[in-house]
Order: structure tokens, then sequence, then C-alpha cells
């Protein structure tokens, strides 16, 4: 029996967007994987994008020799008391990856401009937390953004 999804709503800089993931699965053009799959070698008809989810006590340096073909990480949130997957993403983004990176489960709004700052792209919320914690929230913390992994990026390659 296929595993039930729970739909998440994505927040962004911008506010909350829609989680296009499943869909993308049922379609075909994504593919999530674990660390194990990835080790035990993946077909060659497998979906052109894959993301590797990740509990938040994973070994980065496990997961850098698979950067080549893995597009999107998303790292669990088991608590909003848990920082490891605050620890993971930075030790992530240090080993050189460059892809979507996603932080889903307990994060809370006053954790969004520090999630941004150790390199998530975005998170992933279930519509109880959305409701609990609305857009605005989530969007006020963004003038606290100063210092992320993207604007070092783009200011790394206006220099290069």
């Amino acid at each position: 029996m296929a595993e039930e999804r729970t739909q998440m709503i994505i927040v962004t800089d911008d506010g909350f967007a829609e989680d296009d993931r499943a869909e993308r699965l049922v379609a075909g053009t994504y593919g999530e994987v674990s660390l194990t799959d990835l080790e035990a070698g993946l077909p060659d008809d497998r979906p052109a994008a894959l993301a590797l989810n990740l509990a938040n006590d994973a070994d980065a340096r496990a997961v850098a020799p698979f950067f080549n073909v893995v597009e999107t990480i998303t790292i669990s949130f088991p608590s909003f008391a848990d920082g490891r997957g605050f620890s993971l993403a930075t030790q992530l983004r240090r080993l050189g990856f460059a892809g979507q990176l996603i932080a889903q489960g307990h994060v809370i709004a006053d954790q969004y401009a520090h999630a941004r700052r150790c390199g998530f792209d975005t998170v992933a919320i279930d519509a109880r937390l959305a409701a609990r914690q609305p857009e605005g929230q989530w969007t006020s913390q963004v003038p606290r953004i100063n210092v992320t992994y993207q604007n070092r990026l783009h200011q790394a390659a206006q220099i290069a």
C-alpha cells in the first residue's frame, strides 16, 4: 500500500507557496531517494530530478559524493527544539552542495531567518503549523536575513 503523503506548505521569502512535489512524483519527473538508495546505485531510467531525504543526524560527508546526481536535499526537523538540521545544512553548503535545500517539519517562524542563513532555500511545514503561524509571521522574518549562503554565492559570482 502506498504511503500517504501529508500535503506541505512551502515557505519562501515571498510567503507561502504550494508544494508541487507530490504531483511531480506522480508525473515521474521527480524521484525521492534515501542515502541507502544512492549508495546501492540508481537505475539508468531514474527521474531527471532526484530529491534526497535526510534525517537531521546524517553525515554530510557521506552525502557529498552524490551532489552531482541530487537536485534537492530535504532535511527532517522532528522538533523545533532540535537544531541538528541547521548544522547539517551548513555542513552540506560548506562541502559544496549548490542545489535546493529544504527544511521540513517542525520549524517555526522565529527560526526562518536562521534557516536561510544556514543555507536552506525554503521550509516545508504542514497545514496545522501554517494555521498557527500564518504567512505574515514568516515573511516578517525576511528582513532579518542579512547574510545567507545565497547572497554570498551571488556576490562571489559577481566578483568572478
